[in-house]
Parts: C-alpha cells; sequence; structure tokens
C-alpha cells in the first residue's frame, strides 16, 4: 500500500487571511514532497469557503513549481463544469508544466448546491454520471488528435487538444466511485478507482471493497484496476490530544452535510453549520464515532488502522489534510505520519 495526500485550501470564518490559507496549504505540499507520498491531490469545488478549489489545474500547477518528485493530481475535475476540449488542454498543459507528473480524475459531481451554479438545470443525482461518461472518451480522443464530437451534451466539429500531455499514451485516470455501475465503468474502462467511506465505519470500505470485486469478475478480461480510498486523517503524540482532531471533524461534517439538507443556507460563502444529532446513523458522528472511523491516533493506533485498509485491498491510502485542523496540529501530524508510520508500511512492503 502506497500514500498519497489530499490538500485544499479551507476557511471556517472569514478573520482567517487567504494568504495564510495559501501558505500553509503549500507547506503541506512541499512537506509531502519530501516525505515520499506519492500522489498530491487537489479537488474542485465552488462558492463554498470550506473547500476552496475553483480550478484544481491551477492549483496543481503551482505545486509543480515548488515540488519535485510527487504526482500531482486532481481529486476530482466535475465532468458537467467542463466543455471536453478544454479540460483536455488544461490537462495536457499541467502533464508539461510538471515534467509528465499528471493523474487525471473525474467524477459526477458531488453537491446540488454548485449544480445550481454551476450547470443551472442539471441533476446532480440524475445526469452526472451521464456528463462523465461522455467526457472522458472525448477527452481520450483530442489527446490522440483530431476529433469530431456529435454527443447528448457536447458537439464540436474536428478539432484537437493543444497541447498534447507528455505520458504516453496519455496519464493515468481516475474516477470517483461509490456506487457499483461507476466500478463496473471504471474496470471496464481501465481506469483507477478513487473511494471515500464519508463519515461512515470501516465496514464502508469493506463494501466498496465487495463493489470493486463485484466489478473485476464481471470483466474477467481486464486488469484489476488501483484502488485509492481517502480518510481525514490525523497522527497525535499523546493519546489524550483525540479530541483535538475529532472536535474539528464534527465542525466540518456540521458544514458538509448543510449541503445536502439546507443547501440555500450559505452566506458569503460560509455554510451554516446543521445539528448532526438528528441525522440518520447520528452514531457516526458522536465522538467515539468520529475517532473510530477516520483516521486519527497516536502512531501505533494509525498502524493499526491502515493494516486493515491494507488488508482490504487498498492499493493507495489517501491521507485527508484539509478538515479545519489549526495549522501547528496539520503540521504536526504530517510530520508523524512521514516518520512513524510510513515507514512502517515501507518495511512491510520489502519483506519477501
Amino acid at each position: 500500500m502506497k500514500f498519497s495526500i489530499a490538500v485544499n485550501m479551507n476557511r471556517f470564518s472569514p478573520r482567517t487571511a487567504m494568504t495564510d490559507v495559501v501558505r500553509s496549504t503549500l507547506e503541506l505540499v512541499r512537506m509531502a514532497d519530501q516525505g515520499g507520498f506519492e500522489t498530491a491531490w487537489a479537488s474542485e469545488h465552488h462558492c463554498i469557503e470550506m473547500t476552496i478549489a475553483p480550478n484544481p489545474f491551477l492549483q496543481l500547477t503551482c505545486w509543480s513549481q515548488h515540488t519535485s518528485r510527487i504526482r500531482l493530481g486532481t481529486a476530482v475535475i466535475c465532468a458537467p463544469y467542463w466543455h471536453p476540449i478544454r479540460a483536455a488542454e488544461e490537462a495536457a498543459l499541467v502533464d508539461l508544466y510538471s515534467g509528465g507528473r499528471l493523474e487525471l480524475g473525474l467524477a459526477r459531481g458531488a453537491f446540488q448546491y454548485e449544480f445550481d451554479r454551476m450547470a443551472s438545470g442539471v441533476s446532480q443525482k440524475l445526469d452526472g454520471g451521464e456528463y462523465l461518461y461522455e467526457i472522458l472518451p472525448a477527452i481520450k480522443a483530442l489527446w490522440r488528435g483530431d476529433y469530431t464530437h456529435q454527443g447528448r451534451f457536447w458537439q464540436f466539429p474536428r478539432a484537437t487538444a493543444v497541447p498534447k500531455p507528455i505520458q504516453s499514451p496519455h496519464p493515468p485516470l481516475w474516477v470517483a466511485a461509490r456506487g457499483q455501475d461507476t466500478f463496473d465503468w471504471a474496470v471496464e474502462n481501465g481506469l483507477g478507482v478513487m473511494s471515500t467511506p464519508l463519515q461512515k465505519p470501516f465496514g464502508e470500505v469493506l463494501d466498496l471493497a465487495r463493489k470493486l470485486d463485484l466489478a473485476t469478475d464481471r470483466f474477467p478480461d481486464r486488469k484489476r484496476p488501483r484502488w485509492l480510498v481517502l480518510r481525514n486523517t490525523c497522527v497525535y503524540d499523546n493519546p489524550d490530544q483525540w479530541r483535538i482532531p475529532v472536535q474539528a471533524a464534527r465542525r466540518y461534517a456540521a458544514q458538509f452535510q448543510s449541503l445536502f439538507t439546507a443547501r440555500e443556507d450559505v452566506v458569503n460563502g460560509f455554510p451554516r453549520e446543521i445539528s448532526l444529532s438528528g441525522l440518520d446513523q447520528a452514531d457516526h458522528y458522536s465522538d467515539t464515532g468520529i475517532w473510530r472511523n477516520m483516521m486519527f491516533g497516536t502512531p501505533g493506533e494509525v498502524i493499526e488502522k491502515l493494516r486493515a485498509y491494507r488488508s482490504a485491498g487498498v492499493d493507495l491510502f489517501c491521507y485527508g489534510a484539509d478538515f479545519g485542523l489549526e495549522e501547528q496540529v496539520a503540521r504536526r501530524s504530517l510530520e508523524l505520519f512521514i516518520t512513524e508510520v510510513m515507514p512502517g508500511f515501507a518495511q512491510d512492503d520489502a519483506l519477501p
């Protein structure tokens, strides 16, 4: 099992300076680069201060100039918000700027709140996947050369992506998947799979693993794809520090869930925090539930949790760094993960 990191800029108060957010985010990416992480991921979100990510390609371009070896990925770009030509060209440009380090992840999109503003009239649940299924083959065709597209959502005459990516035949491709249909599509098309269990317990990881196994069984002539799983992560020195990440995760979850249940209650980009007690499976949001389900703990506790993920078939664990930890806590957590957690897995991988 290898390690990657998801880093977004986020603010939970207008009192936080945006310049401080940029600086602290970049510092985490630099640490990950120097510490041996395989990939740093940037997401796409709009009009939400808790995830400031209007264009992941711009973030990756910035990171490429401050790093030397870490691969740089989108996790993800939202298919309904992009024209295929623009997506193909901007992705190729990042591949060029980074010296061939791009990993391109795509998804159908997460929040109807964003769809209402970025893709008016489009239903995230009903239409998002159809955009995804149409845009990816178009991007691959545009990278190959001249291509004419007459699809349901986009139509354009003969065109090609300029520039082309420098990786051959193209950068590695990923798709965010939770439903069985997307797992099947990923395996059939040779895409890496990115999954998040959200706030759910480890049993959700096992359920996602079963979906991947079922998809692989349905397409026996296809190679099993790499599987990434994301969890918010915090490593701390002393067991009595466990409430620090739990409190941050609770605040993050209260805003995150409000985008689904009260999505018009966002003021100047800040979602209202809702009560978590009234949600389905509210025990997932208890202090002990959050600690148990997230990748929180001392180095030894985190190692034990990670071994269960490896046993479940996870190829690339994604360290979720952006859920509102104070800067000093976030830096110490990543330092401990690099120095005390990752080396144990490197030794395990070296065993015959």
